[in-house]
């Protein structure tokens, strides 16, 4: 069945790339909504925001939607990748400017103000987008596949010259709450160079290492209290590529390869694979596959070692 948060659930903070404070609330919606946000700073034009993958802008090293009016909310990867792992599909999401706040810098705090309140089932059957053929986009080094699976898993790589980093592979099957058990405190992370590039040019305003990010600078890592895991990196890499998946406005049953992937490749995948309609079809969810998909069995059990939410 189709799914909903029980009830509304806040979170406030700065901006990872603007630094302007923000605040998110998540309310239910009924069946066959699909995910929107709203801006309640907008009065002046249309300010709903649909949670889609045609609604994606090219944006630098986050996610950005933009509705017909040129309303734009950014940086909604962490939320997607928690609602998506929470298993929640219809939400209205209000927030009171233009970027998501960054929090911690994972989607853990997300995910536990979401099971903190509940997941409540509607009365209308649950959709998945089944693929049936496999679909691959290339950008230089970087791969992003889809290709045929019984349920959701995401294999993921890659390869940095710091030493810090350097290559890190996983692969993991989405089903029985993994998102929230192994990926969903993973911090996003950035190399030392990089944020004095970004900053130079107006971004990363509200990065704070240590507090919503992993700085890395050729073998150290700028973090108080070190890594939240060893492979921290390339876990929070699966869970972007969950939260730009969630776009399609749909769980997908399907294997997701990403090699040096970002947003940008995941979201041109997306476009791949609506773009051929024998490569993928939308099928009714029955008790087997809808116990296969990433929310399936979470309980207020799975709370623990999870930030609260505000």
């Amino acid at each position: 069945m189709q799914t909903t948060i029980r009830q509304a659930v806040s979170f406030s903070g700065a901006g990872l790339h603007s630094g302007a404070p923000a605040r998110v609330t998540i309310r239910p919606a009924t069946a066959e909504s699909g995910i929107w946000f709203l801006r309640t700073d907008i009065t002046d034009r249309d300010a709903l925001v649909p949670a889609r993958w045609d609604a994606v802008e090219a944006a630098p090293l986050c996610t950005r939607l933009l509705n017909g009016a040129g309303v734009s909310v950014s940086t909604v990867e962490h939320l997607m990748a928690a609602l998506a792992g929470c298993g929640i599909y219809n939400a209205l999401i209000e927030i009171d400017g233009p970027e998501v706040p960054i929090l911690d810098g994972s989607s853990a705090p997300f995910v536990a103000g979401i099971l903190a309140r509940g997941v409540r089932r509607l009365r209308a059957p649950l959709r998945a987008i089944r693929v049936l053929e496999t679909v691959e986009v290339r950008s230089g080094d970087a791969l992003a596949r889809l290709e045929p699976a019984d349920a959701l898993e995401l294999d993921f790589s890659i390869d940095f010259a710091d030493a810090a980093i350097g290559h890190q592979q996983r692969r993991l099957h989405m089903a029985n709450g993994a998102f929230v058990q192994e990926l969903c405190d993973a911090r996003t992370f950035c190399r030392k160079a990089d944020v004095d590039a970004m900053q130079a040019n107006g971004l990363a305003l509200g990065g704070k290492p240590g507090e919503n990010a992993v700085v890395f600078d050729g073998d150290a890592v700028l973090c108080p209290g070190g890594l939240r895991h060893s492979d921290e990196p390339v876990r929070h890499k699966m869970l972007d590529a969950l939260g730009d998946l969630a776009l399609a406005s749909a769980p997908i049953l399907g294997r997701y390869t990403g090699i040096r992937a970002g947003h940008a490749i995941t979201n041109r995948l997306l476009r791949a694979l609506f773009a051929r309609p024998d490569a993928y079809r939308l099928v009714r969810c029955d008790a087997a596959t809808a116990a296969r998909l990433p929310g399936a069995g979470l309980s207020r059990t799975d709370l623990a070692g999870l930030p609260r939410a505000a």
